[in-house]
């Protein structure tokens, strides 16, 4: 009889799912055309470099079960493109191996700015994760107002219905007033909020200074809820 415990202990622990990431973060990067090649390098490299942080890091493995990340760059509704796939960071080497990848990709598009078609398709990677999150948050940077395909606002609220966060990084060389724009068309959801970088050489700054309150954001939440008593039903 005690043999068959220890078996059906092992069995159970071996059919137990693995926890649950805090945080979902889709990173939706602008590639559009108003995004030239030095551009292009200094979102690339920025957003690799933050996952190096030590303040990022420390943040992630603060974060029960750490968080999931991908990236998508975008112009064209057609030119929508996944270059990191889904990928769990609990630890200083995953962020590293992450980091890894993006520097790994290529530019993927020039075209036009739609921000709304964009929120559709990141939407959409959040039914493709490997493993639920507490928190599904889509990072939005770009340069620009959205002028080509699905309206950003009728997309930001069927994503905000659904318990998707959308969080803005607006890039003020090209369009001063971007980062109003995007508070009224783009971000949405619980404790929503637009980070701004004056120019692309800041940009590495406002990625990290975005990831390091998400993720903190998302692990706080986990850990308020694990002390808050069940409700009476």
């Amino acid at each position: 009889m005690r043999l068959a415990l220890v078996a059906c202990l092992i069995v159970a622990f071996l059919v137990t799912p693995a926890r649950a990431a805090s945080v979902a973060l889709v990173l939706a990067v602008d590639v559009s055309e108003s995004v030239s090649a030095e551009r292009y390098a200094l979102q690339h490299e920025g957003i690799a470099r933050a996952f190096e942080a030590p303040q990022l890091i420390e943040a992630i493995a603060a974060a029960p079960g750490g968080i999931e990340a991908l990236v998508m760059e975008w112009s064209d509704p057609d030119k929508i493109v996944v270059t990191v796939g889904w990928t769990l960071i609990a630890d200083k080497d995953a962020a590293a191996g992450f980091a890894n990848s993006v520097r790994a990709t290529q530019r993927s598009s020039h075209g036009l700015t739609a921000i709304g078609s964009a929120l559709v398709a990141a939407g959409a990677a959040f039914d493709r994760m490997p493993e639920p999150a507490g928190h599904r948050v889509i990072d939005v940077s770009g340069d620009g107002m959205a002028n080509f395909g699905v309206s950003p606002i009728e997309a930001r609220d069927a994503l905000v219905k659904k318990g998707i966060t959308i969080n803005g990084l607006a890039i003020l060389s090209e369009e001063p007033w971007l980062d109003d724009y995007y508070r009224g068309n783009v971000i949405g959801g619980p404790s929503a909020f637009v980070i701004v970088a004056k120019s692309f050489e800041s940009f590495a700054e406002a990625m990290l200074r975005k990831l390091v309150q998400e993720v903190a954001g998302g692990a706080a939440a986990i850990h308020a809820a694990a002390r808050s008593p069940r409700q009476m039903q």
